[in-house]
Protein backbone atom coordinates (compact mmCIF):
# COMPACT_ATOMS: atom_id res chain seq x y z
CA UNK A 1 0.00 0.00 0.00
CA UNK A 2 2.58 2.49 0.95
CA UNK A 3 4.66 1.52 -2.31
CA UNK A 4 1.20 2.06 -4.33
CA UNK A 5 0.84 5.88 -2.60
CA UNK A 6 4.56 6.64 -2.84
CA UNK A 7 3.82 5.41 -6.66
CA UNK A 8 0.02 7.47 -6.71
CA UNK A 9 2.03 10.94 -4.96
CA UNK A 10 4.83 10.87 -8.06
CA UNK A 11 2.51 10.89 -10.96
CA UNK A 12 0.74 13.65 -9.26
CA UNK A 13 4.05 15.70 -8.80
CA UNK A 14 4.52 14.98 -12.50
CA UNK A 15 1.15 15.97 -13.31
CA UNK A 16 1.51 19.01 -11.74
CA UNK A 17 4.63 19.60 -12.94
CA UNK A 18 2.94 19.34 -16.24
CA UNK A 19 0.76 21.31 -15.87
CA UNK A 20 2.38 24.36 -14.41
CA UNK A 21 4.88 23.99 -17.48
CA UNK A 22 1.92 24.20 -19.81
CA UNK A 23 0.76 27.70 -18.06
CA UNK A 24 3.78 29.09 -18.28
CA UNK A 25 4.30 28.28 -22.08
CA UNK A 26 0.91 28.94 -22.93
CA UNK A 27 1.29 32.96 -20.87
CA UNK A 28 4.77 33.39 -21.98
CA UNK A 29 3.72 32.83 -25.89
CA UNK A 30 5.64 35.78 -27.84
CA UNK A 31 8.05 38.41 -25.90
CA UNK A 32 5.89 41.13 -24.73
CA UNK A 33 2.59 42.85 -25.24
CA UNK A 34 3.08 44.96 -29.22
CA UNK A 35 2.87 48.14 -28.63
CA UNK A 36 -0.06 48.31 -31.25
CA UNK A 37 -2.08 45.65 -29.81
CA UNK A 38 -5.21 47.75 -30.00
CA UNK A 39 -4.94 47.48 -34.16
CA UNK A 40 -4.88 43.35 -33.78
CA UNK A 41 -8.43 43.26 -31.71
CA UNK A 42 -11.67 42.65 -33.37
CA UNK A 43 -14.62 44.34 -31.72
CA UNK A 44 -18.10 43.72 -31.86
CA UNK A 45 -19.83 47.27 -30.33
CA UNK A 46 -19.44 50.95 -29.80
CA UNK A 47 -18.59 50.18 -26.20
CA UNK A 48 -16.24 48.45 -26.65
CA UNK A 49 -14.31 49.95 -29.53
CA UNK A 50 -14.50 53.05 -27.57
CA UNK A 51 -12.75 51.83 -24.84
CA UNK A 52 -10.52 50.07 -26.48
CA UNK A 53 -8.87 53.59 -27.62
CA UNK A 54 -6.93 55.24 -25.47
CA UNK A 55 -8.19 57.88 -23.29
CA UNK A 56 -7.86 61.81 -23.80
CA UNK A 57 -4.75 61.21 -20.65
CA UNK A 58 -0.91 61.70 -21.75
CA UNK A 59 0.77 59.33 -19.69
CA UNK A 60 3.95 58.84 -17.66
CA UNK A 61 5.89 55.87 -15.91
CA UNK A 62 7.70 55.72 -12.29
CA UNK A 63 9.72 52.96 -11.34
CA UNK A 64 10.84 51.52 -7.90
CA UNK A 65 12.94 49.68 -6.50
CA UNK A 66 11.35 46.41 -4.39
CA UNK A 67 13.42 44.44 -2.10
CA UNK A 68 11.04 41.68 -2.59
CA UNK A 69 11.80 38.96 -4.98
CA UNK A 70 9.16 40.73 -7.82
CA UNK A 71 12.29 43.61 -8.19
CA UNK A 72 10.70 46.48 -8.60
CA UNK A 73 7.01 48.39 -9.01
CA UNK A 74 5.85 50.19 -12.17
CA UNK A 75 3.58 53.30 -11.82
CA UNK A 76 1.91 54.55 -14.61
CA UNK A 77 -0.37 57.46 -14.40
CA UNK A 78 -2.01 60.33 -15.96
CA UNK A 79 0.93 62.87 -16.38
CA UNK A 80 -1.71 66.00 -15.05
CA UNK A 81 -1.40 63.96 -12.48
CA UNK A 82 2.46 66.40 -11.99
CA UNK A 83 0.27 69.52 -11.75
CA UNK A 84 -3.24 68.97 -11.02
CA UNK A 85 -4.79 69.18 -6.96
CA UNK A 86 -6.52 65.69 -8.29
CA UNK A 87 -7.18 62.32 -6.91
CA UNK A 88 -6.69 59.59 -9.21
CA UNK A 89 -8.79 56.19 -8.63
CA UNK A 90 -6.49 52.86 -8.87
CA UNK A 91 -5.69 49.30 -10.92
CA UNK A 92 -3.67 46.89 -8.75
CA UNK A 93 -2.17 44.06 -11.56
CA UNK A 94 -1.66 40.39 -10.25
CA UNK A 95 0.55 38.84 -12.71
CA UNK A 96 -0.13 36.14 -14.87
CA UNK A 97 2.60 33.02 -15.02
CA UNK A 98 5.77 34.03 -16.75
CA UNK A 99 4.47 37.12 -17.60
CA UNK A 100 5.97 39.91 -15.56
CA UNK A 101 4.63 43.31 -15.21
CA UNK A 102 6.90 45.01 -17.87
CA UNK A 103 5.68 43.08 -20.61
CA UNK A 104 2.43 44.56 -20.43
CA UNK A 105 3.63 48.19 -20.55
CA UNK A 106 1.43 49.20 -23.50
CA UNK A 107 -2.08 47.74 -21.20
CA UNK A 108 -1.26 49.89 -18.52
CA UNK A 109 -0.42 52.49 -20.46
CA UNK A 110 -3.84 52.56 -22.26
CA UNK A 111 -5.79 51.95 -18.67
CA UNK A 112 -3.51 54.97 -17.23
CA UNK A 113 -4.55 57.11 -20.46
CA UNK A 114 -7.97 56.74 -19.06
CA UNK A 115 -7.40 58.09 -16.01
CA UNK A 116 -5.95 55.62 -13.25
CA UNK A 117 -2.85 55.08 -11.44
CA UNK A 118 -1.96 51.67 -12.71
CA UNK A 119 0.99 49.67 -10.60
CA UNK A 120 2.17 46.36 -11.13
CA UNK A 121 5.10 44.50 -10.48
CA UNK A 122 7.61 41.18 -11.95
CA UNK A 123 6.15 39.25 -9.82
CA UNK A 124 6.00 35.51 -10.42
CA UNK A 125 4.16 33.98 -7.70
CA UNK A 126 0.88 36.12 -7.71
CA UNK A 127 -1.63 33.80 -6.88
CA UNK A 128 -1.54 34.69 -2.74
CA UNK A 129 -1.89 38.27 -3.69
CA UNK A 130 1.16 39.19 -1.87
CA UNK A 131 2.48 41.54 -4.41
CA UNK A 132 -1.21 43.05 -4.16
CA UNK A 133 -0.98 43.68 -1.10
CA UNK A 134 2.48 45.42 -1.03
CA UNK A 135 1.38 47.48 -4.05
CA UNK A 136 -1.08 48.58 -1.35
CA UNK A 137 1.34 49.17 1.13
CA UNK A 138 3.78 51.12 -1.29
CA UNK A 139 0.66 53.62 -2.48
CA UNK A 140 -0.46 54.44 0.66
CA UNK A 141 3.12 54.90 1.92
CA UNK A 142 3.39 57.62 -1.47
CA UNK A 143 -0.35 59.33 -0.93
CA UNK A 144 1.18 60.11 2.89
CA UNK A 145 4.72 60.93 2.31
CA UNK A 146 6.01 64.11 0.57
CA UNK A 147 9.33 62.66 -0.48
CA UNK A 148 10.57 59.62 -1.02
CA UNK A 149 14.39 58.24 -0.68
CA UNK A 150 16.50 57.09 -4.57
CA UNK A 151 18.89 54.99 -3.90
CA UNK A 152 19.70 55.51 -0.24
CA UNK A 153 21.06 58.98 -0.64
CA UNK A 154 18.80 61.49 -1.81
CA UNK A 155 15.27 63.01 -1.14
CA UNK A 156 13.53 63.70 -3.77
CA UNK A 157 9.37 64.83 -4.00
CA UNK A 158 6.81 62.28 -4.17
CA UNK A 159 4.83 62.81 -7.22
CA UNK A 160 2.02 60.83 -5.76
CA UNK A 161 1.38 62.72 -2.56
CA UNK A 162 -2.12 63.22 -1.93
CA UNK A 163 -3.51 61.68 -5.17
CA UNK A 164 -4.32 58.42 -4.48
CA UNK A 165 -8.09 58.08 -4.05
CA UNK A 166 -8.44 54.97 -2.04
CA UNK A 167 -12.54 54.69 -2.40
CA UNK A 168 -11.29 53.91 -5.92
CA UNK A 169 -9.20 50.67 -5.99
CA UNK A 170 -9.99 48.16 -8.30
CA UNK A 171 -7.66 44.87 -9.26
CA UNK A 172 -6.86 42.85 -12.59
CA UNK A 173 -5.13 39.70 -13.20
CA UNK A 174 -4.71 37.17 -15.59
CA UNK A 175 -4.38 33.37 -15.30
CA UNK A 176 -2.70 32.82 -11.94
CA UNK A 177 -3.20 36.31 -11.35
CA UNK A 178 -6.71 36.21 -11.88
CA UNK A 179 -6.27 33.61 -8.49
CA UNK A 180 -4.61 36.52 -7.29
CA UNK A 181 -7.51 38.83 -8.28
CA UNK A 182 -9.98 36.59 -5.92
CA UNK A 183 -7.76 36.04 -2.54
CA UNK A 184 -6.59 39.66 -2.87
CA UNK A 185 -10.49 40.87 -2.73
CA UNK A 186 -11.17 37.96 -0.13
CA UNK A 187 -8.34 36.76 1.80
CA UNK A 188 -5.57 39.25 2.02
CA UNK A 189 -4.33 42.46 4.24
CA UNK A 190 -6.17 45.21 2.05
CA UNK A 191 -8.98 42.98 1.10
CA UNK A 192 -11.31 45.59 2.41
CA UNK A 193 -9.70 48.26 0.11
CA UNK A 194 -11.14 46.95 -3.29
CA UNK A 195 -14.03 48.30 -5.03
CA UNK A 196 -14.12 46.17 -7.85
CA UNK A 197 -12.35 43.40 -9.88
CA UNK A 198 -11.83 41.67 -12.76
CA UNK A 199 -10.67 37.93 -13.35
CA UNK A 200 -9.29 36.99 -16.96
CA UNK A 201 -8.64 33.44 -17.55
CA UNK A 202 -8.65 32.60 -13.59
CA UNK A 203 -7.17 28.96 -12.96
CA UNK A 204 -9.93 26.69 -12.72
CA UNK A 205 -11.11 25.51 -9.06
CA UNK A 206 -10.17 21.83 -9.40
CA UNK A 207 -6.64 22.90 -11.17
CA UNK A 208 -6.07 25.50 -9.01
CA UNK A 209 -6.41 23.16 -5.62
CA UNK A 210 -4.13 20.81 -8.04
CA UNK A 211 -1.35 23.16 -8.20
CA UNK A 212 -1.70 24.33 -4.27
CA UNK A 213 -3.30 27.75 -5.02
CA UNK A 214 -6.25 27.49 -3.25
CA UNK A 215 -9.29 30.45 -3.06
CA UNK A 216 -12.82 30.49 -2.44
CA UNK A 217 -14.91 32.66 -4.41
CA UNK A 218 -18.27 32.50 -2.01
CA UNK A 219 -16.41 35.38 -0.37
CA UNK A 220 -16.63 37.50 -2.96
CA UNK A 221 -18.26 40.91 -1.77
CA UNK A 222 -17.26 43.58 -4.94
CA UNK A 223 -18.42 43.52 -8.40
CA UNK A 224 -16.63 41.12 -10.39
CA UNK A 225 -16.23 40.56 -13.86
CA UNK A 226 -15.30 36.86 -14.93
CA UNK A 227 -13.52 36.86 -18.97
CA UNK A 228 -11.81 33.73 -20.48
CA UNK A 229 -11.74 32.37 -24.06
CA UNK A 230 -13.98 30.19 -26.09
CA UNK A 231 -12.49 27.65 -28.99
CA UNK A 232 -8.82 28.69 -28.58
CA UNK A 233 -7.30 26.75 -26.30
CA UNK A 234 -8.05 28.61 -22.88
CA UNK A 235 -9.03 25.59 -21.41
CA UNK A 236 -6.18 23.64 -20.23
CA UNK A 237 -7.07 26.50 -17.98
CA UNK A 238 -10.19 27.34 -17.26
CA UNK A 239 -13.41 25.87 -19.00
CA UNK A 240 -16.52 26.91 -19.66
CA UNK A 241 -18.03 25.08 -17.11
CA UNK A 242 -15.27 25.75 -14.92
CA UNK A 243 -16.21 29.75 -15.06
CA UNK A 244 -19.43 29.06 -14.30
CA UNK A 245 -18.45 27.11 -11.51
CA UNK A 246 -16.23 30.14 -10.70
CA UNK A 247 -19.25 32.20 -11.03
CA UNK A 248 -21.96 30.03 -9.45
CA UNK A 249 -19.92 29.95 -5.86
CA UNK A 250 -20.34 33.91 -6.37
CA UNK A 251 -22.83 35.60 -4.34
CA UNK A 252 -24.20 38.47 -5.99
CA UNK A 253 -22.76 41.18 -8.35
CA UNK A 254 -21.19 39.63 -11.02
CA UNK A 255 -20.70 38.97 -14.73
CA UNK A 256 -19.04 36.60 -16.81
CA UNK A 257 -18.32 36.02 -20.76
CA UNK A 258 -16.01 34.19 -22.85
CA UNK A 259 -14.54 35.59 -25.84
CA UNK A 260 -14.62 33.37 -28.80
CA UNK A 261 -11.82 31.84 -30.46
CA UNK A 262 -9.52 33.06 -28.48
CA UNK A 263 -6.36 31.46 -26.61
CA UNK A 264 -5.12 32.00 -23.04
CA UNK A 265 -2.22 34.36 -23.37
CA UNK A 266 -4.73 36.87 -25.69
CA UNK A 267 -7.17 36.90 -22.88
CA UNK A 268 -5.22 39.32 -21.24
CA UNK A 269 -6.08 41.76 -23.80
CA UNK A 270 -8.65 40.82 -26.69
CA UNK A 271 -11.42 41.82 -24.48
CA UNK A 272 -9.54 45.08 -23.16
CA UNK A 273 -12.40 47.44 -24.20
CA UNK A 274 -14.77 46.03 -21.58
CA UNK A 275 -11.99 45.58 -18.77
CA UNK A 276 -11.63 49.31 -19.43
CA UNK A 277 -15.12 50.37 -19.67
CA UNK A 278 -15.71 47.71 -16.21
CA UNK A 279 -13.20 49.96 -14.35
CA UNK A 280 -14.30 53.41 -15.99
CA UNK A 281 -18.04 52.31 -14.77
CA UNK A 282 -17.12 50.72 -11.18
CA UNK A 283 -14.56 53.26 -10.40
CA UNK A 284 -15.33 56.94 -12.49
CA UNK A 285 -18.79 56.69 -12.65
CA UNK A 286 -19.12 56.37 -16.22
CA UNK A 287 -22.61 56.04 -17.23
CA UNK A 288 -21.54 55.44 -20.93
CA UNK A 289 -19.33 52.18 -20.08
CA UNK A 290 -22.00 50.98 -17.52
CA UNK A 291 -24.34 50.32 -20.60
CA UNK A 292 -21.73 47.69 -21.61
CA UNK A 293 -23.55 45.46 -18.57
CA UNK A 294 -26.72 47.05 -17.24
CA UNK A 295 -29.98 48.44 -18.82
CA UNK A 296 -32.75 47.37 -20.94
CA UNK A 297 -29.89 46.32 -23.45
CA UNK A 298 -26.39 45.74 -22.28
CA UNK A 299 -23.84 45.67 -25.05
CA UNK A 300 -22.11 43.06 -24.01
CA UNK A 301 -25.17 40.30 -23.79
CA UNK A 302 -25.62 40.93 -27.62
CA UNK A 303 -21.85 41.43 -28.86
CA UNK A 304 -21.60 37.94 -31.16
CA UNK A 305 -17.67 38.47 -30.49
CA UNK A 306 -18.48 36.75 -26.89
CA UNK A 307 -20.48 33.55 -25.91
CA UNK A 308 -22.22 32.32 -22.05
CA UNK A 309 -22.79 35.74 -20.93
CA UNK A 310 -24.15 36.01 -17.84
CA UNK A 311 -24.85 38.99 -15.63
CA UNK A 312 -26.15 39.43 -11.80
CA UNK A 313 -25.70 43.68 -11.13
CA UNK A 314 -27.27 45.48 -9.37
CA UNK A 315 -27.91 49.19 -11.06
Amino acid sequence: MKKVLKVLGIIMLVIIIVIVAVLFYLSRKGSSLSEDYQKTVTTGGDIEANYLRNGVYETSYYEIAAIQNFGKYEIYYPTELLTSNKEYPVIVVCNGTGWPGSRSKPLYEHYASWGFIVIATEEEYSWNAFGADMCVSLLKKLNDTETVELDGFEDKKNVFYGHIDFNNVGIVGHSQGGVGVINAITNSDHQDIYKTAVALSPTGKELALGIDWPYDATKINVPILLISGAGGGDDWVVTGEGLADIYNDIPANKAMVRRRDTEHGKTQYSADGYVTAWFMWQLQGDQEAAEAFIGGNPEIMNNSLYQDQRIDLGE
